[in-house]
């Protein structure tokens, strides 16, 4: 059995800047993470290696050079293989674009189970994943907290405020994971041992793909993002001690002239 865990190297959202003049993120000297809810993605996908050991987790990111950082780190946490997608072609990818090269990476490798984060903390969309399973016409779960090899398929628990959602899915099936539920292991001094010694990172590039190269990269994409812009900084609010009657005549005499009520 073969798991695919798509990763994506991110800026480190708390360091991000924005250009005023064009609206556009700078990312020269914002250090680079694997996104968290990745991380969660490929920690589902060892916790089913450690009870199955002939399970292959691979680990699949698209991106520049630099992004085969993710994947030694994936590795190094106990990932067996590793694919970079990388290629000028998916340059000004959204998440159409970007789920097709995936989801065409994703058929030439194989894989019984995928595993995505929930969504990426540039983009906060929460599309790419879903997206692939589509195109793979895959059985899908999201916001799944847990899920354990069982029967034909897989047994997910989706996490939800109103309460979790537990369903079996059958194989092939795809999966996106959330960071908050999910407790990420430490890398381990044998697994970063291995890695060092032979890091097994194959490439791929568009023309590896049997996908239609005209829907990849920014070419490919319905997508347009006309401006980024930072939240600026408001006002202090009003701050009032009262005793409980008092307050709340205020607060509705307050909503009442907003002509909410």
């Amino acid at each position: 059995m073969k798991i695919i865990v798509c990763v994506k190297q991110v800026p480190d959202t708390t360091e991000v800047r924005i250009n005023n003049e064009t609206g556009t993120l700078i990312r020269d000297g914002v250090p680079s993470i694997m996104n968290p809810d990745d991380k969660a993605a490929i920690e589902l996908a060892l916790r089913m290696k450690d009870l199955k050991p002939e399970i292959c987790v691979h680990v699949l990111t698209m991106g520049p050079a630099q992004a085969e950082r993710v994947l030694i780190e994936a590795m190094c946490m106990g990932a067996d293989e590793a694919t970079l997608l990388s290629d000028r072609k998916f340059a000004g990818a959204d998440t159409w674009a970007t789920s097709t090269a995936l989801a065409g990476a994703i058929a030439e490798i194989g894989a019984d189970i995928v595993l995505c984060g929930r969504q990426a903390i540039d983009g906060d969309t929460a599309q790419v994943g879903p997206q692939i399973a589509e195109h793979l016409h895959m059985a899908q779960a999201t916001y799944v907290s847990e899920a354990i090899l069982g029967g034909a398929g897989v047994l997910a628990t989706r996490k939800f405020e109103d309460g979790d959602y537990k369903l079996e899915l059958p194989l092939p099936c795809l999966l996106t994971t959330l960071s908050e539920e999910i407790n990420v292991r430490y890398m381990h001094t044998h697994h970063i041992v291995r890695t060092m010694k032979n890091r097994k990172i194959q490439l791929m590039t568009a023309d590896d793909l049997k996908v239609d190269q005209r829907e990849l990269g920014l070419k490919g994409s319905p997508t347009r993002v006309k401006k980024s812009v930072t939240k600026s900084a408001k006002s202090a609010g009003t701050c009032y001690v009262e005793n409980p009657e008092v307050g709340v005549e205020k607060i509705v005499g307050y909503v009442k002239g907003l002509n909410i009520l």
